[in-house]
């Protein structure tokens, strides 16, 4: 590797990987709350509830990731 590379590592990834969907959770809990036809508001909260699944098993993966290195 050349010294002036840049490496991106798992760990980062990961990270950001987290940080993108601990946003996106904010983003769509604060549309449904913004919308008023409630077919959209659903769709909205259903998504934020899903990537709020996304980012526990994201952080749970940092977690046992820096464990193991």
């Amino acid at each position: 590797m050349n010294e002036n590379e840049i490496e991106i590592t798992t760990y980062d990834r990961l990270l950001r990987a987290w940080e993108n969907s601990m946003e996106l959770v904010r983003d769509y809990e604060m549309y449904s709350k913004r919308v008023e036809d409630e077919k959209v508001k659903n769709v909205f909260k259903e998504f934020a509830e899903d990537e709020g699944m996304h980012a526990s098993k994201l952080r749970n993966m940092i977690l046992d990731y820096k464990k193991r290195v």
